[in-house]
């Protein structure tokens, strides 16, 4: 189980190792969006997204002998990326499970960090059972995305942040609005709002088509995605919410909500254009939700995060194109 005892642990064991994000703002978005709309750009997190947060609060809690025999994760980029940073400034192995159809991007800065990349095919294989099997042979701690108490705990340290911001700003009611895939992010986010900001109210992102976290609310029970990948929000594409993050999902979370790519793409732009910040599709759909599902969205104002970078050049020179 996840609880707010291990984030605020957590949040001890990263101080002095992350980046405390600040809170943007601009007129032009305000006025798109019809509300102030106040953006907190994990992008700007050590390896371009909030994913070192749950990195570093795993590998940092494991026995010493332990993390010395290394670790190992599967990933499309992000947490691929924090796993490896994290694992190469304690001074330890570790090797990195990732889709043959990632960004190439991702695959080579998780390479330059140090890891050992074994890639595999998303459509034919699942990760689950690859990194399972390669602890196992090697004796590796194997640290999940998303699914695992620690990580929540240290994604949970951006809900934390959250709060004090919000207070210093004056906000005592809004809606969060949270990129989601597994849940990691929005389950630990929400587990630290409801004793720190409690009239906050985390919701989940997703792409429309990859939105089972979205009608797993609705339903109230674990729903699944037809399809493995076929979007341009790579970052946040999983089959399912998670064993242990869909049950704080579904107690705390508002409604989530579902954007287009096009959309994606839209609020990619308007970063740069208005925040000067750089967002990949699947770090951008919590702004899209801000910017084009004002009518599902309540208050004056409006918290989102924007919870990754790591974008190839290509698809962010499409995005560019919605400024033309």
């Amino acid at each position: 189980m996840s609880t707010i005892e291990m984030i605020e642990a957590a949040a001890e064991r990263l101080n002095g190792h992350i980046r405390k994000t600040p809170i943007l703002s601009s007129p032009f978005l305000d006025k798109l969006a019809g509300r102030r709309v106040l953006v907190k750009p994990e992008c700007l997190q050590h390896t371009g997204s909030f994913k070192f947060r749950g990195a570093w609060s795993a590998i940092s809690a494991l026995e010493e002998a332990e993390r010395q025999r290394g670790v190992i994760a599967y990933s499309s980029g992000n947490h691929a990326q924090g796993v490896a940073m994290a694992a190469s400034k304690h001074g330890i192995s570790s090797v990195i499970v990732m889709p043959s159809d990632a960004p190439r991007l991702k695959i080579e800065n998780t390479r330059a960090l140090g890891a050992e990349v074994v890639l595999y095919d998303r459509a034919n294989e699942k990760r689950e059972e690859i990194g399972e099997t390669i602890a196992a042979e090697r004796g590796l701690t194997l640290i999940r995305p998303y699914d695992e108490p620690l990580v929540i705990a240290g994604q949970g340290t951006t809900g934390l942040e959250i709060a004090g911001q919000a207070a210093d700003l004056g906000i005592t009611q809004a809606d969060v609005l949270v990129c989601c895939g597994g849940g990691g992010l929005t389950s630990g986010i929400t587990l630290a709002l409801e004793k720190h900001a409690p009239n906050l109210r985390a919701r989940p992102c997703e792409p429309e088509g990859f939105d089972d976290v979205k009608r797993s609310l609705a339903s109230g029970r674990i729903e699944n995605n037809n399809a493995a990948s076929g979007n341009i929000c790579d970052a946040i594409l999983t089959p399912q919410p998670g064993d242990i993050t869909f049950p704080i999902l579904n107690r705390l979370c508002g409604p989530g909500l579902s954007v287009t790519e096009e959309e994606a793409l839209r609020a990619m732009a308007l970063a740069f254009l208005r925040l000067k910040i750089v967002l990949e599709p699947g770090g951008a759909v919590a702004l899209a939700s801000a910017l084009f599902r004002g009518d599902q969205i309540e208050g004056d104002d409006v918290i989102v995060v924007a919870s990754g970078g790591n974008v190839d050049p290509v698809v962010f020179s499409r995005a560019l194109e919605f400024l033309t």
